[in-house]
């Protein structure tokens, strides 16, 4: 994959690092860091924090890969979450979710070519008296029935 972050941006990841005492107790941090300024953890980012901090980049994914919050590809402008919890899954959410997949040709955990929309599932939203429960970003929207969905991708597609 064409990287999309050009040499100038990645080598803000020493400035960054440098606010940070370079111990490995501050990984964590650091590749918060990281992500909230590039978007995800790229490799190229996460070998220079490799190096900057001595620590085998085997260690530093081991890390990263073990935590959900980090991302290793770059995320679409839109994230949805398709509820899929008991209650939400006995009450359609697996058709809710083929269609959005359908529709926007993506897998779950993928983000569309032109990078405008993540899909994912979570366990859980906290909604079950709404089922099937959908999340826009941070909008929950619940009630998402075969009929709603036409309404919640003209949504998606404006956002």
């Amino acid at each position: 994959m064409e990287e999309i972050f050009s040499r100038v941006e990645l080598g803000k990841v020493g400035e960054l690092i440098s606010e940070h005492d370079k111990r490995k107790s501050m990984l964590i941090p650091m590749l918060h860091r990281i992500q909230e300024n590039l978007g995800y953890l790229s490799r190229e980012a996460l070998e220079r924090l490799s190096q900057e901090i001595v620590l085998p980049l085997a260690e530093i994914y081991s890390v990263a890969s073990f935590y959900r919050q980090f991302h290793f590809s770059p995320r679409g402008k839109t994230l949805v979450k398709v509820c899929t919890g008991t209650a939400c899954h006995v009450r359609g959410a697996s058709e809710v979710l083929e269609s959005l997949k359908e529709h926007f040709k993506v897998g779950v955990g993928e983000t569309t070519k032109d990078l405008s929309m993540t899909l994912e599932t979570v366990g859980c939203v906290g909604c079950c008296g709404l089922a099937p429960v959908v999340a826009l970003n941070e909008e929950v929207i619940g009630e998402i029935g075969y009929e709603e969905v036409n309404q919640f991708i003209d949504k998606i597609e404006e956002t």
